[in-house]
């Protein structure tokens, strides 16, 4: 009887120790409104890669290691790997952090970002967008992207409100990457760089 209390009991711990590891490192998340068409359908559900973008703020890295000295302008780091641009990434809306959006990363801190009719420049360099399927023509001046954030945009440009209205997305708001639509069943799909 001792035997079986036992095995139980270390069954029970590996099963909430696998539970609590996949709480940490995925979530899913569904998509709302046509901000992301055709990457990402309203009504969507996608599984969020959160250990991609992992990051933690430096006011708690100081706190934690007061013999290292965090300089510079990021508020947070990320150990395993940052945003990157392309990359359709989770976060917290930086105008009511309540809420979750989903947008593709376009600027990275210190990056230069401008609109003409449409077209994205990227440090002075057109980028490549083969996800979009219609252009918006509206122009954005040039912006500088300060260091701890990122510029992101809807791949549906006509119908998404980002950082072209309210501006950039601070590093700590980063939730994780969008990495496998799951729901509806027929839409399986991973999502790449290239939606």
């Amino acid at each position: 009887m001792r035997e079986v209390a036992r095995e139980l009991i270390e069954t029970t711990i590996l099963a909430l120790l696998i539970f609590l590891a996949l709480q940490f490192s995925v979530q899913n998340f569904r998509v709302e409104g046509s901000s992301m068409e055709p990457t990402l359908q309203e009504g969507q559900y996608i599984i969020v890669n959160r250990l991609a973008y992992l990051n933690f703020a430096y006011e708690h890295l100081e706190g934690l290691l007061p013999f290292v000295d965090f300089r510079g302008d990021e508020a947070a780091v990320f150990p395993l790997q940052p945003p990157e641009r392309g990359d359709v990434a989770i976060f917290r809306y930086p105008e009511d952090p309540s809420l979750d959006f989903v947008k593709r990363v376009i600027g990275l801190p210190g990056d230069t970002v401008s609109i003409d009719h449409g077209q994205v420049y990227v440090n002075g360099v057109a980028i490549d967008e083969p996800y979009l399927t219609q252009v918006d023509h509206r122009d954005m001046e040039e912006r500088l992207i300060p260091g701890g954030s990122y510029f992101v945009l809807g791949d549906n440009r006509r119908r998404s409100d980002d950082s072209r209205g309210w501006g950039n997305v601070p590093s700590e708001n980063f939730v994780g990457k969008a990495w496998v639509i799951y729901w509806p069943f027929g839409s399986f799909a991973t999502i790449g760089a290239e939606g």
